[in-house]
């Protein structure tokens, strides 16, 4: 087979037009592609925690099993959020029946925790054990007002009433405030009943 003098320089123009690729980009073409698979496993993981309703919260969870009180103070705004974080805050009208029970019964058992454990539990203490079990309460009623205010903006979202949130968020935020200047302070849990 004879080449001619123009075929053979067209092959060579195109040959030399085509980049090689360097090292660095076969790495970073496996970086893509690992990174790739890790997004693929989390929204597959993330779509999986939704229930056939929609739901992404755990219900019948003991008062216990959701307590923030233990620990130290100064960080129940968080540990308090992270209960929710499953819920779409760019999407509270899509909130599930289901779920928005499991936040009123948040709220519910946590406000009984308050008055039935931790309330005569202060009572009964004194001195340095009694300053813990007063940052578990303060702990506590985060987790008790965060769920009220999110009930509250889930149940506007719905076409609800708000009426009741600026107080509920007023509270929640004195309470927050009180948790972050025992940080660091000795928090006690109390047993309580109920479930979510």
């Amino acid at each position: 087979m004879q080449f001619s003098l123009v075929h053979l320089t067209l092959f060579l123009s195109l040959v030399s037009a085509t980049p090689v690729p360097k090292k660095s980009s076969k790495t970073t073409s496996s970086a893509v592609a690992a990174a790739t698979v890790a997004a693929a496993s989390n929204t597959t993981t993330t779509t999986t925690t939704a229930s056939a309703d929609g739901s992404v919260l755990t219900g019948g969870q003991t008062y216990d099993q959701i307590s923030i009180s233990g620990g130290t103070a100064g960080t129940a705004e968080a540990q308090a959020n992270a209960l929710f974080a499953a819920i779409d805050q760019n999407n509270l009208a899509g909130v599930s029946a289901a779920d928005l029970t499991v936040i009123k019964n948040t709220h519910d058992i946590a406000e009984d925790a308050e008055t039935d454990a931790f309330d005569p539990a202060i009572a009964a203490a004194s001195g340095d054990a009694a300053t813990a079990l007063q940052n578990g309460k303060i702990k506590n009623k985060v987790l008790k007002l965060t769920a009220e205010v999110l009930g509250i903006q889930i149940e506007a979202a719905q076409g609800g009433s708000s009426s009741d949130l600026a107080a509920e968020q007023a509270k929640l935020a004195n309470n927050i405030a009180l948790d972050t200047a025992a940080a660091g302070q000795a928090s006690t849990a109390v047993d309580s009943t109920g479930t979510t």
